[in-house]
Order: structure tokens, then C-alpha cells, then sequence
């Protein structure tokens, strides 16, 4: 143990003596000097690995955590990859959004870039993640990467990267990354200049505004009160600005989260997803009175976008809509224009569009968890994802955009507001032409990593028969892959209906999050409909039939 001990603190030097942040310098110095062999073991048990969202970790000191250090190996990675790929002398375009360190990352990448021969441009302050993804084909850039952590904790910080189509890395790209920044042995082998990079104008943001419209349709409705949060991230200026362009009211935003504020102060967790985000956009909402029709939330880096309505006899008085709710929404306001080309969705969202989709004799795929799969669907024209991600500008942006998916949203519900019917309407027409397609989330975060490597070993050493009392008619362990999916680490089951209990059918998908430390059961029951005077007894039977699946799986994986 001394040994290890001894050669633990020896790299932990080594890595000392390189890194170019006084913060995080000072931080693991104290560590060494206090011995604290738990805590740089930790920190020096690997190297942080691309997942469904790219690079994404803790803040600090050591190769297992987010620092100047990792970004400066992960851009030189990047670099080389380019050039062994004879894109050697491209463009590579960068942008940061307000978090802790996400300035000093992006000037370190740049720096890298230029270095390695690239040129690089840096977005001119922090924006939404959508506006670098636009920026990459809007520029002809060969790769961009984008410093975010998304929706997740203050402490975290993230590095997304992109290539030229303007889609994230997937294998095998990724692992080709990976072992270029494998190669890098020292930073001091990693040439990085104090200029040489340009700092873009607002033109590209002006473009990117310019395309938003584009997602409506001339002459539709624009009369809507709507109440937005930001939740102190980066959204606000360009959601404003798209709505002044498209002929919305301004929206009322939320006082407490309009700036960015890496710190999050007024949210455990900035994900509208998470128990009592949304509370103060719904107090605002209370705040203005019965005129306010639709309450929206962007996510910290604004690629995703969260919709709520009223819900009266609640505390609230509004309802957040799931994902796959706005999903299906989306789904049918496209098809109402007259969309043409694929809708795409991925394994663990509701099947419902697939119905709307088939309905209208649209392409349908269904794609791995994340948009690094679902923006290379060919012939794509609208995709989501249950975590509140929606792309319905492809041509513009091959990733979710909360932006475009906003106004897109404040269209449909305008619409139906001239008509005299509202978003909760839409729905319930949905659920008696389809029926009810309920669906339910188990989320466990761990401290511990193992707990979820054992739920996923459990699961499939004893499969369950049955869940809800449904019998399991097939069961996919998704690391085999099949013929329309790579492999990944996850399963799904099928079950049976139950034509006494008034359930059609139901599904299972259990996988491990990509991007936080969870376990991730998604869960969907389908419930037919004889008419509208059926559909609260249907929602009622699928609510139950969910509640008993959720105590059901929980009990099989032991979480």
C-alpha cells in the first residue's frame, strides 16, 4: 500500500508541475500535502471518457475531473484528429456558455487550435449552445466544440464536440479522439500562443435569428402571453430577441433567474426536469394573473426547452408538460403545416409519434439516446427526445435547439388560442385518436457508480417475467445491438397487455444516463380510448398500470 501510495502522490506531482491554473494548482497541492490518497485516487483513477454528450465532470485538479489541464489534452486531441483526417488548415469554431471556467476553457482550446495550425474563431460572449451549432455550417467550419455543461450541477463543467456537419462526435470518431489525446504525453509538447484567433461579431448570432423565423409559418398567430425563464443561464437575450423578430409579445421573464449565474442560487438542480425548478417561473405566472397562456424554461446552455400549462385545482396552478407530451405536440403542428421528410425520436421516448407519424405516411425512426444519433437520420425533418430536447430546423441546426422548439411551441398554442381551444385540447384529441400513451421516469442518482453496474447486472442475470402483473414477451438486451441500433448499454421490455385491465400495452427501457451519475428506467403504458367521454377512465387505468411497473422495476434492480 505504501508503494501505491507513494506512486499515486508521484503523479499527482507530475500532473502538478504542468498545470497551467493557478486555482486548481493550489487546489491539488493541498491534497499532496495533506496525503489525502481517497481523495487523489479518485481524481487519478482514469481519464474523463467522451459519453453521450462529449466530455462532462466535476471542476478541479487531476485527468478524472473538468480543468484547464483536460480541456488544453482534449483540444490538442481534437487538433490532431483534424489534421490526420487532411483538415489540417480548417476552420474550428467555439463557443462557451456562463459556467464556472467555460471562458478559460474555449480560450484554451483556441489557443490549441491555432497552434496545431487551425484557425479558430471564438463566439463573442456566452451563448446557446444552438447558436455554435448553427455557427459550425453557417461558417464551413471542419469541427466545433462547445464548452456546456448543460442542466447539470454548478460544480460540473462539459466540453461538446462537433464535426463539420454539425452534428456530435459518434463512434468512430470519439475513440479516435480519444486516443489522439491519449497520445499527448506532456502540455508542454502542446504549442499554445498567446493570439492568432479570431473573436467573432454578432453576425453569426444575427444569421442564426435571421433562420428562426423559418420555423413558422407566414400569418399565423402571434398573440400569446407567455412567462419565460432562462434559469440563469444563457438564454434570455437571444430567446427575446427571436421572439421581437418572429412578432410575439415580449415574453415576462423571471426576475430571480434572468441573468446568467453559474452558481444556480434559486435551483438545487437548473433542469426544469428536476422537483421545484420551475417554482418561481409559476409564481411569476400566478404573479400576472389569468392572461398569462403558457409558462417556457430553457435549460442553463438553451438546447432544451420545458412547457407548462395551466393546471387549475393544482397548488401550482400550471402543469410542466413531459417531454413526450411536447413531443407529440410538435409532432401534429408539423404535421398540420404540412412537414415533409423523417420524424425521429430515440428507443427510451414515447412511441405515440410513431402513430402520428405513420398516420400521415411520414418516414419514422427511432434512434440510440442523444442527438449525436438523431441529427444523422437521413432525410430528417423534426426530432425529439423525452429529455426536453427538440430539433425542428435540421437544415439550421443538427442538434436541440430550446430556441426555435419555444417559438415553435408559442405558434402552436397561439393557433389554437384564435381557435378558442388551448394545448391541454390537443393533447386530449392525441389520446383518443391513439390513445393514451402514458409514460413515467425512474431516475436514481449515486454516489456510487457501482450501484448502477450492479442494478444493470442484476436485471440481466434475473430478467423479470413479469412487471405490473404483464407478462414480459421479449426482452432486448441492447449491448448485442440489432440491425437499426449500435450497441449500448441498456435494456427493453416488452409487455403484454391486458384486455380486462383496459391496457393495450407497455414498454421498459432501463440504461444508465450518459451524461450524470443515474440509473434511468423509462417507462410507457398505452391505453385505448372508445371515445372523449373514455379518456379520463383510460388515464386513469395507465396512471395506475404506471405506478405499479415503477414498484416493480425498482424492486428487480434492486434500487
Amino acid at each position: 500500500m505504501a508503494t501505491e501510495s507513494a506512486e499515486l502522490i508521484d503523479r499527482a506531482r507530475a500532473w502538478l508541475a504542468e498545470d497551467p491554473d493557478p486555482e486548481t494548482r493550489d487546489e491539488l497541492a493541498k491534497l499532496i500535502a495533506a496525503e489525502d490518497t481517497d481523495e487523489l485516487a479518485a481524481r487519478f483513477a482514469g481519464t474523463l471518457q467522451f459519453g453521450t454528450a462529449g466530455l462532462r465532470g466535476e471542476l478541479g485538479a487531476g485527468p478524472m475531473r473538468m480543468n484547464r489541464s483536460v480541456v488544453i489534452r482534449a483540444a490538442a486531441g481534437l487538433a490532431a484528429y483534424l489534421r490526420a483526417k487532411g483538415e489540417g488548415s480548417g476552420l474550428v469554431v467555439i463557443g462557451y456558455d456562463a459556467r464556472h471556467k467555460s471562458a478559460d476553457f474555449a480560450r484554451d482550446t483556441a489557443a490549441v487550435m491555432v497552434g496545431a495550425g487551425l484557425r479558430a474563431a471564438l463566439l463573442p460572449r456566452p451563448l446557446p449552445t444552438p447558436v455554435l451549432a448553427f455557427a459550425i455550417r453557417h461558417l464551413g467550419a471542419v469541427a466545433g466544440v462547445e464548452v456546456t455543461a448543460s442542466h447539470n450541477p454548478p460544480r460540473d463543467n462539459g466540453y461538446k464536440v462537433y464535426l463539420g456537419d454539425g452534428s456530435q462526435i459518434v463512434p468512430p470518431a470519439d475513440g479516435e479522439i480519444a486516443a489522439e489525446i491519449a497520445a499527448v504525453r506532456s502540455l508542454a509538447d502542446v504549442p499554445r500562443p498567446g493570439s492568432g484567433w479570431e473573436t467573432l461579431d454578432d453576425a453569426v448570432l444575427d444569421a442564426y435569428l435571421a433562420r428562426t423565423d423559418a420555423v413558422l409559418t407566414p400569418g399565423s398567430a402571434r398573440d400569446l402571453d407567455v412567462v419565460y425563464t432562462p434559469m440563469h443561464g444563457v438564454g434570455r437575450d437571444v430567446l427575446v430577441a427571436a421572439f421581437a423578430r418572429a412578432g410575439f409579445p415580449a415574453p415576462a421573464v423571471v426576475a430571480e433567474q434572468a441573468e446568467p449565474d453559474p452558481d444556480f442560487p434559486t435551483v438545487a438542480f437548473p433542469n426544469p426536469e428536476e422537483p421545484g425548478a420551475m417554482d418561481l417561473a409559476f409564481a411569476t405566472a400566478r404573479e400576472r394573473g389569468e392572461d398569462v397562456d403558457l409558462v417556457i424554461a430553457n435549460d442553463p446552455d438553451a438546447d432544451r426547452c420545458a412547457v407548462a400549462v395551466r393546471a387549475p385545482g393544482t397548488p401550482e396552478g400550471w402543469r410542466m408538460l413531459r417531454g413526450d407530451e411536447v413531443g407529440a405536440l410538435l409532432a401534429a403542428h408539423l404535421v398540420s403545416k404540412q412537414a415533409a421528410g423523417t420524424f425521429a425520436t430515440t428507443i427510451v421516448s414515447s412511441q405515440l409519434m410513431s402513430r402520428i407519424a405513420a398516420a400521415s405516411s411520414l418516414p419514422y425512426e427511432e434512434t440510440l439516446t442523444g442527438f449525436k444519433w438523431l441529427a444523422r437520420v437521413d432525410g430528417l425533418r423534426y426530432a425529439y427526445e423525452e429529455a426536453l430536447g427538440y430539433c425542428v430546423d435540421p437544415e439550421g441546426v443538427r442538434d436541440k435547439d430550446g430556441i426555435t422548439a419555444a417559438l415553435l411551441v408559442t405558434e402552436l398554442a397561439a393557433e389554437l388560442k384564435r381557435a378558442g381551444r388551448t394545448i391541454a385540447d390537443l393533447l386530449d384529441d392525441l389520446a383518443v385518436e391513439f390513445g393514451v400513451h402514458a409514460t413515467d421516469q425512474l431516475s436514481v442518482r449515486v454516489e456510487d457508480l457501482t450501484l448502477i453496474a450492479d442494478a444493470m447486472r442484476r436485471l440481466r442475470e434475473q430478467p423479470p417475467a413479469a412487471l405490473a402483473g404483464l407478462a414480459v414477451t421479449r426482452a432486448d438486451d441492447l449491448n448485442q445491438g440489432t440491425d437499426a441500433l449500435p450497441p449500448t448499454d441498456g435494456l427493453r421490455y416488452y409487455l403484454s397487455g391486458s384486455p380486462e385491465a383496459g391496457i393495450e400495452s407497455a414498454r421498459v427501457v432501463v440504461r444508465p444516463s450518459g451524461t450524470e451519475p443515474k440509473l434511468k428506467c423509462y417507462l410507457e403504458v398505452v391505453a385505448p380510448v372508445s371515445g372523449p367521454e373514455a379518456l379520463d377512465a383510460a388515464r386513469t387505468r395507465a396512471a395506475a398500470t404506471l405506478a405499479a411497473i415503477k414498484e416493480d422495476v425498482s424492486a428487480a434492480a434492486g434500487i
